[in-house]
């Protein structure tokens, strides 16, 4: 035990980060900040938004505010720390700074992969079976199933986070990454990691794939549905809903599957820095704003709370 705790709690790690000081960096750098900031303020006026609109208590805006409550938690995770070691000289970060990004990381990405999922089975009941929606999507089975998610996700954080850590790393301490990415770090351990490897990649299956497929089941009844209806409107309606939600899914799946279901020999450094980073920061930013762009309740919503709106009879 004492060997592995001085093996391991020796020293910090260094975080090599993503930008130099050259002027190209300095602007890129300017660039993360300002789309930071962009996704905080977004992602806590949707979710101030919904709070404070009672037209939007409903199950798919509350799953809504837990989407961005998350994608809020996730810039959080990362960007704070990278900024302030770039603007101080220092790359350090403490083993227990390490073990809480890669809990958080790891929680929030598996989160939001099961919320997702059921914001699209939140879908098909609003659609395939409004009658009963009420029923299906009460505020409890809708609270239980974001819980789950939550709960899910947090479970797959602490395993990482616990075997992660349990390693020895012996070949130096420079993490090539801007942040305490599982992949990166096991590039530094002298134990043979391959087991554990293997075990993320089984996780990331089921993590990824296993709601994708409720997803693609869901959006699939949903399609049949709304081909059949024989209100242009409603058409219209029901696939503006939708295709909002599709959008999130294509970009936070696409970028997820491409970091964690490659071979280790078909990893970059790189690619897995522009990819985290597309993933992490760019994402959290385009959700609220396509949510909010592609959603007349929205902005219907803030037109009343900045006092736009029209006066009701």
């Amino acid at each position: 035990m004492m060997t592995w705790m001085n093996k391991t709690f020796r020293s910090d790690f260094i975080l090599l980060g993503i930008f130099d000081h050259s002027p190209t960096h300095n602007f890129l750098f300017s660039l993360v900040l300002g789309i930071f900031t962009v996704a905080f303020m977004g992602n806590i006026a949707l979710i101030l938004l919904i709070y404070l609109d009672s037209q939007l208590h409903s199950p798919m805006y509350f799953l809504l505010s837990q989407l961005s409550f998350m994608d809020l938690m996730l810039i959080c995770t990362t960007v704070p720390k990278m900024a302030l070691n770039y603007l101080s000289g220092r790359k350090s970060i403490s083993v227990a700074g390490c073990g809480m990004q890669i809990f958080f990381y790891v929680s929030l990405l598996g989160a939001e992969c099961f919320l997702l999922a059921v914001m699209a089975y939140d879908r098909y009941v609003a659609i395939c079976h409004p009658l009963r929606y009420p029923i299906l999507m009460s505020k409890k089975i809708c609270g239980l199933m974001a819980a789950s998610s939550w709960i899910l996700g947090s479970f797959d954080g602490i395993i990482e986070v616990a075997v992660a850590l349990s390693f020895s790393y012996c070949r130096g301490r420079e993490i090539p990454h801007f942040f305490c990415d599982v992949p990166a770090l096991l590039t530094l351990s002298c134990n043979d990691t391959s087991t554990f490897e293997r075990m993320i990649f089984i996780c990331c299956v089921i993590m990824l794939l296993f709601p994708v497929v409720i997803i693609m089941a869901s959006y699939t009844r949903v399609l049949l549905a709304v081909i059949s209806m024989g209100s242009g409107e409603g058409r219209r309606k029901a696939f503006a809903t939708c295709s909002s939600h599709l959008m999130v899914v294509g970009l936070y799946y696409g970028a997820a599957m491409f970091i964690y279901m490659r071979p280790t020999s078909d990893r970059s450094p790189a690619q897995d820095k522009m990819v985290s980073a597309f993933y992490t920061i760019l994402t959290p930013m385009l959700n609220p704003l396509i949510y909010s762009f592609r959603n007349k309740e929205v902005v219907r919503a803030l037109m009343k709370l900045l006092g736009k709106g029209k006066p009701e009879d």
